[in-house]
């Protein structure tokens, strides 16, 4: 089957290498000349582990190509997936202008029955709105589907993902869309892969309600940290005995700075916005977005408590991606501490594995160091912030050389308070109050 992607941002990259690899023949288009430059190279401008492997391999193998002539795609293909990015507005809503310009020039080009699969996280009521966008410009009336399929792709193990995904959400109107659909991910069926078939705005709603209260999970096992802060327990304990219960489960109850990234920032906003134009006030979800945009300041204020006024203190920061293996800064919790730091005073140095060069442009004055021994180098304290794995086996003796002071503040729970205490640490993490240390 023949499969055009439009976009070759995460989404629409990985979604085409990844059905490149199902044995579909696809055609990824993209209108940034100088991306599709380095694709045909066979290099992925994004940093996703196992992508470009991906790739090569199916370039090679002739299975995959990419062009900046969306014709040359919507023509050749009976699937049309749209997966351009749709940011947020100063309001939090989305902005839609590249999916409708997308689908305009789907509607110039088309030449016969199309499915077009919106696979960009869109608001209730945009498919349709798409479908009628596409019948209101097209040349002549052509027969095509409209096809809601949401993507769950987590940066740093979207292959896996696309791989083995929990569910495979379709929501359409026509059979003879889903038919095709399940088609494309006939390979899903050898391991048993769930289908949810719904309807267009079903769909739409799920890829936003999942996103929101995982988004959820995250800030409330962050509120029981900060709770287990002031009342003495500890919260590795109080989120094991809460994740046993299979009615919650384990997973996203880890606690930290807040959460951050392309998706949950952007998607409960543009939830909060898509209640708020229908009239409904969204109460929990509200306090959700309320409560991670503290946690970054709280962390801030755990870094000044440990090392006393700001003004003029070095403090090293490790990790600048949002999460680990990937290198996306977007919503970066520790972009957002690093501004708080420099905000009042102090200077800082930083370094990440994979990015180094995204966050040069968020903040151009960041200083950077060539790995964490050279960040702890005459700081007055070091900040772990996103848990690469490189950080998890640091050689900690050498770290405390390294520093002005031996104020280790760990933010991700990395490591363990008992040992930092015996190797003459200033140690503090989130939500273990009754066993943070103090060297001194």
């Amino acid at each position: 089957m023949n499969i055009c992607v439009i976009g070759t941002g995460y989404v629409g990259l990985v979604t085409g290498a990844g059905l490149a690899e199902f044995g579909m023949t696809l055609t990824c288009v993209d209108n940034d000349p100088q991306k599709i430059d380095v694709l045909k190279q066979g290099k992925s401008p994004i940093y996703e582990p196992g992508l470009e492997d991906l790739i090569q391999k199916n370039v090679k193998e002739g299975r995959l190509r990419f062009t900046t002539h969306i014709k040359e795609g919507v023509t050749s293909s009976l699937v049309i997936f749209i997966a351009v990015g749709t940011p947020p507005r100063e309001d939090g809503s989305a902005d839609l202008s590249a999916v409708e310009h997308v689908a305009k020039e789907i509607a110039e080009y088309m030449d016969g029955y199309k499915v077009v699969v919106v696979k960009s996280t869109v608001p209730v009521g945009t498919c349709r709105k798409i479908k009628a966008l596409i019948q209101n410009h097209q040349t002549r009336p052509i027969p095509f589907d409209i096809v809601s399929n949401p993507e769950f792709l987590r940066e740093g193990s979207a292959i896996e993902d696309l791989m083995r995904p929990d569910r495979v959400t379709l929501g359409a109107e026509s059979e003879q869309a889903v038919a095709i659909m399940k088609e494309i991910y006939s390979a899903l069926y050898l391991i048993e892969t769930p289908f949810v078939i719904t309807t267009l705005e079903s769909a739409e709603m799920i890829k936003y309600a999942a996103n929101a209260f995982l988004a959820t999970k995250v800030t409330f096992i962050n509120e029981i940290a900060n709770l287990c802060e002031v009342a003495g327990a500890d919260v590795h304990d109080v989120a094991k005995g809460m994740g046993l219960d299979g009615r919650i489960g384990k997973k996203f109850l880890h606690p930290g700075p807040g959460y951050g990234g392309s998706c949950f920032p952007k998607d409960t906003r543009a939830l909060l916005r898509m209640a708020h134009d229908r009239g409904y006030a969204f109460k929990v979800l509200n306090s959700v977005v309320e409560v991670n945009e503290g946690q970054k300041q709280r962390m801030v204020d755990k870094i000044r408590e440990k090392v006393g006024h700001l003004r003029g203190k070095t403090i090293g920061v490790l990790g600048l991606s949002f999460k680990p293996n990937t290198s996306d800064v977007r919503e970066s919790c520790s972009i957002a501490i690093i501004q708080g730091l420099l905000t009042e005073g102090a200077k800082v140095k930083a370094f990440d594995p994979a990015a180094m060069e995204e966050a040069r442009v968020v903040l151009p004055k960041l200083e950077l160091g060539s790995d964490p021994y050279d960040v702890a180098k005459g700081s007055d304290a070091i900040v772990l912030v996103t848990e690469w794995n490189q950080f998890r086996r640091l050689d900690l003796e050498r770290i405390k050389r390294l520093l002005n002071r031996p104020i280790f503040i760990d933010l991700r729970n990395v490591y363990e308070p008992e040992h930092m205490k015996r190797l003459g640490f200033d140690y503090t993490c989130v939500g273990r109050a009754r066993i943070e240390t103090d060297s001194g």
